[in-house]
């Protein structure tokens, strides 16, 4: 059973049970309506008093875990956060957390789960701790990641909300893992002499899925056949996912005189060990022969390069398209070989640019 007096400080936090003193912040909460209380929480005022002193305390009394209330400097309380599906005879339990609107982007979430998770480590025989995510929050994917957890697998329409069917990311945190947060490359937005690399909005989804169907596009890149704006939305999406989770990055690379989607650009296979990366781009039909490209693809290469000391920067591009590799060359890329077979059996050239050749 776990620590009726359990009292975690952290930096901002202290992380202890919910008790009668919290009745007020607890009813002010149930009349606003908002949702962060653990499972069980009244939603009416008249069962405070009885779930503070009795219902919340259930959990930690039948051994399974505990909720506990997050309330910082001042004892108000802006979250909480729970052990629950504790098996102390497999030494594994499940984290989970919820932190009042009001309170959100401060870095609350995150301060709470490594708190509690160092706490679990330091005074119990747990070697494993869960943590579950919907696939589409990305507030709680990075909070996961941030924390150390390790993103282990995505179980397909899990979850069954009002709204729909939502697929489940699984995350895991061992007693051994060295805890470092997941590398990720911040969203950044890029100038050029002639654009604004930026990131991808709702607003792009037609231009960029025009761009993908694009009969040049088609031919030169592996985009999907009948490219439609729910890929193009869909992509958008996946890519922020990857992002999250340190495997890439896009841009919307739009011209500064009009605005207008010219170009995406993206980073992929992005290996934090070796600081190595691929780039890859679309120029939408309207926007080719001005080399908008090239220079994206140089403003990418210098934040990467200057900014996260990154030291190879991949191209590959079809024999066949010889406007894609005019765009390597020109920007300084050195041509190495033709990878084999490298794209749906096809050959690839590849191209690499390494920061001596900005110099």
């Amino acid at each position: 059973m776990f620590d009726p007096d359990v009292s975690i400080a952290t930096a901002r936090l202290t992380l202890r049970p919910f008790s009668p003193g919290d009745a007020a912040r607890i009813r002010s909460v149930v009349q606003s309506g908002v949702r962060f209380l653990p499972p069980g929480a009244p939603d009416r005022t008249s069962g405070i008093a009885r779930w503070l002193t009795h219902g919340v305390h259930e959990l930690r009394r039948s051994g399974q875990g505990v909720h506990l209330a997050m309330a910082d400097a001042d004892e108000v309380v802006v979250g909480a956060i729970s052990l629950f599906k504790t098996s102390w005879e497999a030494g594994t339990t499940e984290v989970g957390y919820g932190v009042h609107p009001l309170y959100r982007r401060r870095g609350f979430a995150t301060e709470a789960v490594r708190g509690l998770t160092d706490w679990v480590f330091e005074t119990t025989r747990m070697r494993r701790i869960d943590l579950t995510a919907n696939l589409d929050n990305p507030a709680s994917l990075r909070v996961a990641l941030k924390s150390g957890f390790t993103w282990e697998g995505v179980l397909r329409s899990a979850v069954l909300d009002e709204d729909g069917t939502h697929d489940l990311v699984m995350f895991g945190l061992l007693r051994e893992d060295g805890r470092l947060p997941a590398d990720s490359l911040p969203r950044t937005d890029l100038r050029t002499p002639r654009l604004l690399l930026r990131r991808p909005s709702p607003g792009d989804v037609p231009d960029l899925a025009a761009t993908g169907a694009d009969a040049l596009t088609q031919a030169g890149t592996g985009v999907p056949r009948d490219y439609s704006e729910e890929q193009a939305r869909a992509y958008i999406e996946r890519s922020e996912r990857n992002r999250i989770r340190g495997a890439g990055i896009i841009w919307t690379a739009e011209e500064l005189e009009t605005g207008r989607f010219a170009v995406n650009v993206d980073l992929r296979d992005v290996d934090w060990n070796s600081r190595t990366a691929e780039v890859g781009y679309m120029t939408a039909p309207w926007a080719r022969g001005r080399g908008y490209a090239g220079e994206s693809v140089l403003a990418v290469a210098r934040w990467l390069f200057e900014r996260h000391g990154f030291t190879r920067l991949q191209l590959r591009a079809s024999p066949s398209n010889t406007a894609s590799q005019r765009v390597a060359e020109k920007a300084g890329f050195v041509r190495e070989g033709v990878a084999r077979a490298s794209l749906g059996g096809e050959d690839l050239v590849v191209y690499s640019l390494i920061p001596s050749d900005l110099a």
